[in-house]
């Protein structure tokens, strides 16, 4: 029977969906997610609310998803939905649904939007995080607040004249701290600070009643959490506001909450970490929490620990891992914790008891860790039996319902994203299959895991994806009769990152790649994530020197497989490993050709103007006016020219994490020396460009870097095409 399946192309972008936030519901018949779809017409996303039956059955949309509808919360009763929308505007506010469905109604109305919402035990409030500045603050405290518009008219009256104000405010700009700007805008002088209000009654027809602000100050606040009791809320809360810090030194905060008024808020950490995502234990005893070190904070792994509810000393649960925990939870009975963390190209659910012994022998000393492992042998016995086991996925985001079952949104080889389930007799169901149709008509490339041998002997992980349909079973053939492909070697961000053959954010572009005859190769040099601290931070204060030995060994082992041509190799990266594609290219002249992306080329400027200015410190030990020569020797734009590959450059005009002007530096030299370069930019998009950005430039992007490589990997003489 004729397989009439047809390989990947860049449309099919726009026919991609993915899930986002699963959430329990509080009986655990249910899961709520978000399911994100790709509208062609208007070029943006739409974010729907959906229930999937945890014991089977298609599952069924909550909301329209006209706009964004996204961080679905059950009630404790699992009757309602709270969410966040900007269904009526442009600032997103907090929503309630009823479960059996209808019209969503709308919980607030904050001037500059809210977000983070989380429900009370007993079901009767709602905490959630607002941005507010010092006067909008001074104003609520007074009572004088603006009363809300009652007419439609009114309302968009409103609107427009708080817009006019508030570009007036900042024309011109002044800024007195950094960074300034991240992600595609400028900040204002607002901070996230945490608010409760009452809920109505389901058939309450009155107008829901104000929020009520417990903190103050100039301090920015996350994600909320209630203590079982209801008395208070914990949250994270900035250590210094003049820390000049995106990433900013964080503590645990204890928000007592009054009848009435505000209390002041007690902290239950102290210096030398930051800490994040505060959430206490079933019974409220105990309060867990991710930290990281203070003086190493995109090295080191995040550790989960457990402090009294009340403050005091703090036992870490990981420390013995080598793991950076991404995600957790508290397992329903209280007795351990749950959390995701990447390991070897997976990212699996692990599972800690309480009474995990910290095993002081890993600790970090002198800030380096002691530990050099091998990439093959697991570091814990707590990464042997896994809660949810990663068998070849990624997964992303996970939930934890009554019964101890887990919800997990998982990307495979096979399959870029769906929701899972895994019970706790181990068995597992796949609730979800958003891209079924799509992947049922396409060729699958397949996916070959490669462990090699770099320089010295270390070992270095990597994949392999040939042509599908047939044109990539090649592995075994005497190299005569091998039909010898393009290379197009892919490099990953970060530097701390991790890559696998799940990873969603590149899993539809690799499957191109491959479509159009290309052989896909990537690794996780060191530097990257999923190893071990030891290899995390191998590449301190040496990047490019240590990592790109074991991306050429990588590009040396995938040719001793056959089926690849030497002469046509293809480099990419974006980010760091934009960093990397430039910093190849300038120290080799085996790759046809190089496209670089959002790529960091010179350490200098790059601290100067990025919103992350802290990577290059922590990095390399320093301020660059105090190594100066070590940063420019470390920067690609050093060593640019002596770059002769053809290479285009694709950059963000709105990227404030590695601005364009390292784009515009990179392509002035080259094209100052006549050399075969070209610069593309991107308005109004970020650094975020190639995971969310317009799906017209996505689709762009995608294709531009593909034309690059078909333009200079061409066949050579007596070849065959790079796209039969």
């Amino acid at each position: 029977m004729p397989d009439d399946r047809t390989p990947f192309t860049v449309d099919d972008l726009y026919q991609l969906g993915w899930i986002e936030s699963p959430r329990f519901s509080p009986d655990g018949r249910y899961v709520a997610f978000v399911r994100v779809t790709v509208d062609r017409v208007g070029n943006r996303y739409r974010h729907a609310i959906w229930l999937a039956p945890a014991g089977g059955g298609p599952p069924r949309r909550l909301t329209a998803g006209a706009k964004s509808d996204m961080a679905p919360r059950w009630s404790p009763d699992g009757r309602r939905i709270a969410f966040v929308s900007t269904r009526d505007g442009d600032k997103p506010q907090l929503y309630l649904i009823d479960i059996d469905g209808g019209e969503a109604r709308r919980l607030t109305s904050m001037r500059n939007g809210a977000g983070e919402p989380a429900w009370s035990a007993d079901g009767r409030r709602i905490a959630f995080l607002a941005p507010i500045n010092e006067a909008e603050r001074a104003q609520e405290d007074s009572g004088q607040q603006e009363p809300e518009p009652s007419e439609e008219w009114e309302q968009k009256q409103a609107e427009a004249r708080r817009a006019h104000e508030e570009q007036r405010r900042f024309d011109p700009r002044v800024h007195t701290r950094l960074p300034y700007r991240s992600g595609t805008v400028f900040f204002d002088d607002r901070r996230n600070h945490v608010y409760v209000i009452d809920v109505p009654a389901e058939d309450e027809e009155q107008p829901a009643p104000q929020p009520r602000r417990l903190t103050d100050g100039d301090l920015h606040h996350g994600a909320p959490a209630w203590m079982p009791d209801g008395s208070a809320i914990l949250t994270t809360a900035t250590r210094d506001p003049e820390a000049d810090s995106l990433f900013a030194y964080y503590d645990i905060l204890r928000v007592p909450v009054p009848d009435a008024g505000r209390a002041d808020p007690q902290r239950l950490t102290e210096t030398g970490f930051s800490y994040y995502d505060p959430h206490p234990s079933p019974d409220g005893a105990l309060i867990a929490l991710r930290r990281l070190p203070d003086d190493r904070p995109f090295a080191a792994g995040a550790r989960i620990a457990v402090l009294p509810a009340s403050g005091g000393e703090l036992r870490d649960l990981t420390a013995d891992t080598d793991l950076d925990v991404e995600q957790y939870r508290w397992q329903p009975d209280g007795q351990g914790i749950l959390f995701t963390a990447g390991w070897r190209g997976e990212q699996a659910v692990y599972r800690v008891p309480l009474d995990q012994q910290e095993d002081r022998g890993s600790k970090i000393e002198d800030g380096r860790s002691q530990r050099r492992r091998s990439i093959l042998h697991p570091p814990s016995s707590i990464l042997r039996s896994p809660a949810v086991p990663p068998s070849g996925r990624i997964i992303s985001e996970f939930d934890v319902g009554p019964d101890g079952s887990v919800a997990f949104v998982a990307g495979a080889p096979d399959n870029p994203c769906d929701l899972y389930l895994r019970r706790p007799d181990g068995s597992e169901a796949r609730l979800t299959a958003i891209n079924a149709r799509l992947l049922s008509q396409r060729l699958i490339a397949p996916v070959e895991e490669i462990v090699y041998d770099a320089p010295d002997g270390r070992q270095v992980q990597g994949w392999i994806i040939r042509p599908p349909g047939g044109r990539g079973d090649l592995v075994g053939r005497p190299p005569g009769r091998l039909v010898d492909r393009p290379l197009a070697v892919h490099i990953h961000g970060g530097p701390h990152v991790m890559w696998g053959p799940g990873f969603r954010s590149m899993w539809h572009e690799w499957q191109v790649a491959a479509a159009r005859g290309y052989v896909v190769f990537f690794c996780n040099p060191r530097g990257s994530e999923g190893y071990g601290e030891g290899w995390r931070d191998a590449i301190h204060a040496s990047w490019g020197v240590t990592d790109a030995p074991d991306i050429h060994a990588g590009i040396d082992a995938v040719i001793a497989r056959g089926g690849v041509d030497p002469q046509r190799i293809g480099v990419t990266g974006g980010s760091y490993g934009g960093y990397m594609t430039a910093w190849l290219i300038a120290h080799s002249d085996r790759f046809a050709c190089a496209v670089a992306v959002r790529g960091v080329y010179n350490l200098l400027t790059e601290h100067g103007t990025s919103d992350a200015h802290e990577l290059i410190e922590f990095e390399f030990d320093g301020y660059p006016w105090d190594m100066h020569e070590k940063l420019w020797q470390h920067s690609p734009l050093a060593h640019a020219h002596k770059i002769t590959t053809p290479l285009r450059i694709l950059h963000s005009e709105l990227d404030y994490r590695v601005p364009i002007s390292e784009a515009e530096q990179l392509f002035s030299i080259l094209r100052r020396r006549k050399q075969v370069v070209e610069f593309v930019r991107y308005p109004r998009e970020g650094h975020e460009l190639t995971r969310s950005g317009e799906p017209r430039h996505r689709a762009d992007h995608m294709e531009r870097t593909l034309e690059w490589f078909d333009r200079y990997c061409q066949p050579t003489t007596g070849g065959e095409g790079v796209s039969g």
